[in-house]
């Protein structure tokens, strides 16, 4: 993509809409329409970089009830001509046409690598990367299981939603407390995976989200790390203006 001059690419990712309470996601998600109402003036592009709602699964002819305010306001947005673009996360990775159909919203189930002017960038939701985590890695296969998909779409709605909405509770997938804490860029496996990545490629900014905490790390070979933070604790965003990536935080 050649960007307008004049106009910005914008990256934003975990609003986990739906937890913990539907009243506490309501306040989040009129937040979040504030802001998509306040870029699509000036918008090249928007990338949702996952985890937009706590639990997202899609039946043949069923989705999930709510979160009508932001629903349409990115259909606004899409229908009034600004390319917006998804990357399922860990909770909404349950995907099967509904974005694409409803909406015109492409999206994608594993990180890609585009072009913004002269930039180069890799992009993804960023869970299952890097060193560790094998527990959850392993999870991970299990629920894209197309197979085990099919099977769990048998059980009806209501009970399907309320299982998958109770194991993220319990499962603090919003975000845990050591997801706050910065214990050096040495110690970031998203970090250590950009570093293995930059070994073969050349990219210039690597942006995820999934980690939940606001981050924008230099790398070796001039690259730079940007982790998007989230819409739950920091309400942060990154925007790239056609040379320079900026991470903010929105404040309506």
């Amino acid at each position: 993509m050649n960007i307008p001059k004049g106009k910005k690419v914008y990256f934003a990712s975990d609003n986990h809409l739906g937890a913990p309470t539907l009243e506490q996601s309501r306040i989040r998600e009129k937040h979040f329409v504030a802001w998509l109402d306040a870029v699509k003036k000036d918008a090249a592009a928007i990338y949702l970089m996952g985890d937009l709602f706590d639990v997202w699964i899609e039946y043949k002819s069923v989705v999930p009830k709510g979160f009508v305010r932001v629903l349409g306001k990115l259909a606004e947005i899409s229908d009034s001509g600004i390319p917006i673009y998804f990357f399922v996360g860990n909770h909404d990775m349950w995907m099967n046409g509904y974005f694409e159909q409803e909406l015109g919203i492409p999206v994608f189930f594993e990180p890609q690598q585009i072009n913004l002017n002269d930039k180069t960038f890799f992009i993804g939701h960023g869970d299952g990367l890097g060193p560790g985590d094998k527990g959850y890695k392993r999870m991970k296969k299990v629920f894209r299981n197309r197979m085990i998909q099919f099977f769990y779409r048998w059980i009806h709605p209501d009970l399907g939603l309320c299982f998958a909405q109770r194991l993220s509770v319990k499962n603090k997938l919003i975000s845990g407390e050591e997801d706050k804490v910065f214990a050096g860029a040495e110690k970031e496996w998203l970090a250590q995976y950009c570093e293995k990545q930059l070994q073969t490629k050349d990219i210039d900014f690597f942006v995820f989200g999934h980690r939940h905490l606001p981050l924008d790390i230099e790398l070796s070979k001039n690259a730079r790390y940007i982790n998007l933070g989230d819409w739950v604790d920091y309400n942060t965003y990154a925007v790239f203006d056609g040379n320079n990536m900026k991470l903010t935080k929105w404040d309506d």
